[in-house]
């Protein structure tokens, strides 16, 4: 018995120029691809041109007993500062505490790291500014008694904190807004 092949009918182009419905709807959907590219690939904000760090101030918490050493933990407290007319509502930060192990050498060659803090989400709630931001690490120094917190700051072997703050919002590149050394100053709150 003879083994029948079924063949498939080709339809001609049509005349008029128009074409399949699937062809309309390829087309309409890559239209609206390409639409949705172009708005989303709008020139990225500039951080370091339209975010100001405000407000800061900085030193050493009194972060209490702990095995019996007292320990003292480094503290940065700060605001972000935007124009009214950039439209952003908020951004991620990266606060990195570096110890600074060679004052002689400029930036981060005389840094190496200590701690650091991550904040997901952090919104501009009036509209232009930050609530008032206080980032402490949980790594610190500690202090055997009967060394005072005060004394454990003048200690010769103490070594001093130098905190980076950084930005993004969603996939654009960390942005540096912010390097503060944090002073020998003892905080209780």
């Amino acid at each position: 018995m003879p083994l029948l092949a079924r063949q498939r009918r080709v339809r001609p182009a049509r005349a008029d120029g128009q074409g399949s419905r699937g062809a309309r709807l390829v087309a309409g959907c890559l239209l609206a691809v390409g639409l949705l590219g172009a708005a989303s690939c709008s020139e990225p904000l500039d951080f370091k041109k339209n975010l100001q760090v405000t407000d800061v101030s900085g030193g050493w918490f009194d972060y209490g007993i702990v095995d019996g050493k007292n320990k003292l933990v480094p503290s940065v407290t700060f605001k972000v500062r935007k124009p009214a007319d950039v439209s952003i509502r908020s951004l991620s930060l990266n606060v990195h505490f570096k110890k600074i192990v060679d004052p002689s050498k400029p930036g981060l060659e005389g840094e190496e790291e200590f701690d650091e803090v991550y904040l997901q989400t952090v919104e501009f709630k009036n509209g232009t500014e930050t609530d008032s931001l206080t980032v402490r690490p949980p790594t610190g120094f500690t202090g055997d008694a009967p060394q005072t917190r005060a004394e454990m700051l003048q200690h010769r072997l103490f070594q001093d904190i130098r905190v980076r703050v950084f930005a993004k919002q969603s996939s654009t590149t960390w942005v540096e807004l912010l390097a503060f050394d944090v002073p020998r100053t003892l905080l209780t709150k």
